[in-house]
């Protein structure tokens, strides 16, 4: 039924109710009463349905038209305020972001940043997703986030023949380091940093695969997997950095959460991993203005 209806002679009904005249939606929409009048008449053929009575030159609705615009109404009202967003987000930063981040990144950063974007941008609201690169880079791809900051340490590989799709832009450059705290480190590490006695350690691990420490020994000593005590698996950086500082073991932190001098870092004769943070979006994407003062804003508030 629909798609045998001109939605041209819709707007022009709509018009005709609004005003209750059919010189009213002539001049709204300029063109001729004869060419209104006509549009209605038609209209009322493919809907077989009679929708004005007219008395004495006056445009009476039927309970059919009442029921149409009923439907109607919204329909144009939303589709006039969607059209004015898309004029106004060309000028000002305007309507929705959705955004992707690592959940401790999002979780430590991300809220902040919004709070003062807003401040300059009060018409911009935020989605935001917090998740795995797996699902992160997935929900890009499907186009269900707008983009993301991703870390893609020690994963690159795996990402190879995907990444293509994407546009990476390197925002952070971090440090990763195997620390532990001072009064651990004078009790069980000694000075002694030979691979035997850091594998006597006892561990803390970000996730139960231990991905980031086989990832720093097989860097560091060249070992592609190594079997460690690990004494707690918890999935929360914040969790891990603290227990380290209550002496619980080794774990791998990146050097900027080395903000206490209770830290000590595990150093080799190799330079340490240089991890980055990257903002990734479909590469064919056009970033919409909105999109553009955001990353500019976020870019500048990360590399503080």
């Amino acid at each position: 039924m629909l798609k045998m209806i001109d939605l041209n002679k819709l707007k022009v009904f709509y018009y005709i109710y609004t005003y209750n005249s059919i010189s009213g939606a002539a001049k709204e929409l300029n063109v001729t009463p004869s060419a209104i009048s006509q549009n209605l008449k038609n209209l009322e053929g493919e809907i077989k349905t009679r929708l004005f009575t007219r008395l004495h030159k006056k445009l009476i609705p039927t309970a059919e038209a009442k029921a149409l615009i009923h439907i109607l109404e919204p329909f144009f009202f939303e589709l006039e305020e969607g059209l004015k967003n898309f004029i106004h987000g060309k000028k000002m930063p305007y309507g929705m972001l959705h955004l992707g981040a690592p959940v401790e990144f999002g979780k430590t950063y991300l809220p902040r940043i919004i709070s003062q974007f807003r401040k300059e941008y009060p018409d911009v609201t935020f989605s935001l997703t917090l998740g795995n690169q797996e699902t992160l880079l997935a929900m890009i791809a499907a186009g269900e986030l707008d983009f993301a900051i991703v870390d893609l340490f020690l994963k690159q590989k795996s990402y190879a023949n995907k990444i293509n799709q994407y546009h990476v832009e390197a925002i952070i450059n971090e440090e990763i380091i195997l620390a532990c705290s001072k009064s651990y480190y004078h009790q069980y590490i000694k000075d002694d940093l030979s691979l035997e006695n850091l594998l006597r350690q006892n561990f803390i691990s970000y996730d139960h695969n231990f991905l980031a420490i086989n990832g720093w020994f097989k860097h560091h000593f060249g070992k592609q997997s190594v079997k460690i005590n690990a004494v707690l698996t918890v999935d929360s950086i914040q969790a891990v950095l603290a227990a380290i500082e209550n002496d619980i073991g080794l774990g791998v932190i990146t050097s900027n959460q080395m903000h206490t001098g209770g830290i000590i870092p595990i150093t080799t004769s190799k330079k340490e991993i240089v991890n980055t943070i990257s903002l990734i979006q479909l590469k064919d994407k056009v970033p919409t203005f909105t999109d553009k003062t955001f990353q500019i804003f976020l870019k500048t508030a990360l590399q503080k």
